[in-house]
């Protein structure tokens, strides 16, 4: 079936899509080559557009027209690393189990953070920062020929130091 340009009064076959609205890709006619070059001659994205909104556009147009947060933010950045990071899918941080359960005024994330770091709930500041400098040291890239997995597991045992310092660290 021969589909026809939907240019007025022509009768070639329309074989080119051109957008009927600007921002309805899914919404289009079809033009044979003549036409489609007249179209896409005449055609203005901005038209109808101010200064600002272009600009606006442009701007976002860097990031596909995602809203996006600053590196520093708490809310992009650390967030979703730290919840991320205590997931522990591969059971790379086993716990002992209910054994040495206490009650405590602990948070999860920072009963997890004691975990990962290797700690009982009840270290003291000295013992965290101690440990936490055995651990960088241990599964630092550089000792061990930039391996991957020892990379993951520092970025973890960063986070958790980070959740305790944030929450018990001397101030």
């Amino acid at each position: 079936m021969k589909i026809i340009c939907d240019w007025e009064n022509c009768k070639e076959q329309g074989s080119y899509k051109a957008p009927v609205e600007r921002d309805n890709i899914r919404k289009y006619r079809l033009l044979c080559l003549k036409h489609i070059k007249i179209f896409n001659k005449n055609w203005n994205y901005f038209e109808n557009m101010n200064n600002d909104e272009i600009e606006y556009f442009l701007k976002s147009d860097l990031t596909w027209h995602k809203s996006t947060k600053s590196f520093g933010s708490s809310e992009n950045f650390f967030n979703l690393l730290w919840n991320n990071a205590l997931e522990d899918k591969l059971n790379i941080f086993k716990t002992t189990g209910f054994k040495d359960f206490q009650k405590s005024n602990l948070s999860t994330k920072e009963k997890d953070a004691f975990d990962i770091l290797e700690l009982k709930y009840s270290a003291k500041w000295l013992e965290i920062q101690q440990k936490f400098k055995y651990l960088v040291k241990k599964y630092h890239p550089d000792k061990n020929q930039g391996s991957k997995k020892y990379e993951d597991k520092l970025k973890k045992i960063t986070l958790a130091y980070s959740q305790l310092k944030m929450n018990l660290g001397k101030k």
